[in-house]
């Protein structure tokens, strides 16, 4: 269990970190809070850890019940997941600057209303957008095929907590962040972290493909 465990949460922590991207959202949560006290600041921060926790948590236990419910197959997801994924990587890539503009432009409202912005716009769409929530989707519904796995539960369980303690803690130190690395330095591990996305997605669609060639391609050149 505990090389499940590992080998999950190995998988599931740095794709959700990737799409996430909390270290150019400090910056962009820097100034969304811009004339707020500390205190004002770490209580947002941890609102936003909280919230983003529930979302991260939702979309990998009750992803699976819905695409059930709607009858999409595994494959299907994760063929369209890593399409999106690679599509949205690649335009981060490209353009992380427009990216982090657009985060911008949704966060605005948190400088002149603080009640209820903890979780809209800071958490969604600003933290854990549609991006995030369909990553967590197709981690949750990658069930090992012998069926119930605790190890798998569990680092998908430690892979959404420990993201969520990473967007609190860059969003807590969002100020000695900026100052210390600078508009250049955000931009260098944007597109790092863009690359590992676009890596990510590539080998989800990869995975959902070979799903497709061998439960439905191989049976019927069997029956051929």
């Amino acid at each position: 269990m505990q090389t499940e465990l590992a080998a999950t949460f190995l998988l599931a922590y740095p794709a959700l970190v990737s799409i996430v991207n909390p270290v150019a959202g400090a910056f962009v949560f820097n100034e969304a809070t811009a004339g707020r006290d500390d205190r004002a600041i770490a209580r947002l921060a941890a609102a936003v850890g909280r919230y983003s926790l529930l979302v991260l948590l939702a979309a990998l236990w009750l992803g699976s019940a819905v695409l059930e419910f709607f009858g999409i197959s595994l494959a299907a997801l994760r063929i369209a997941g890593g399409l999106v994924l690679a599509s949205f990587a690649w335009r981060l890539l490209v353009t992380p600057d427009a990216r982090t503009e657009q985060k911008r432009d949704e966060a605005a409202p948190a400088r002149e209303e603080e009640t209820g912005i903890a979780f809209f716009p800071l958490t969604i769409p600003f933290t854990t957008g549609p991006g995030t929530i369909a990553v967590a989707i197709t981690l949750g519904s990658g069930h090992p095929r012998n069926g119930f796995s605790l190890g798998y539960v569990l680092g998908l369980t430690l892979a959404a907590i420990a993201t969520s303690m990473t967007i609190w803690a860059f969003f807590r130190y969002a100020r000695r962040i900026a100052a210390l690395l600078g508009p250049t330095g955000t931009r260098v591990i944007s597109r790092l972290a863009a690359f590992v996305l676009l890596c990510i997605g590539v080998q989800i669609l990869i995975i959902g493909t070979s799903d497709v060639l061998r439960d439905v391609f191989l049976p019927l050149l069997a029956r051929a």
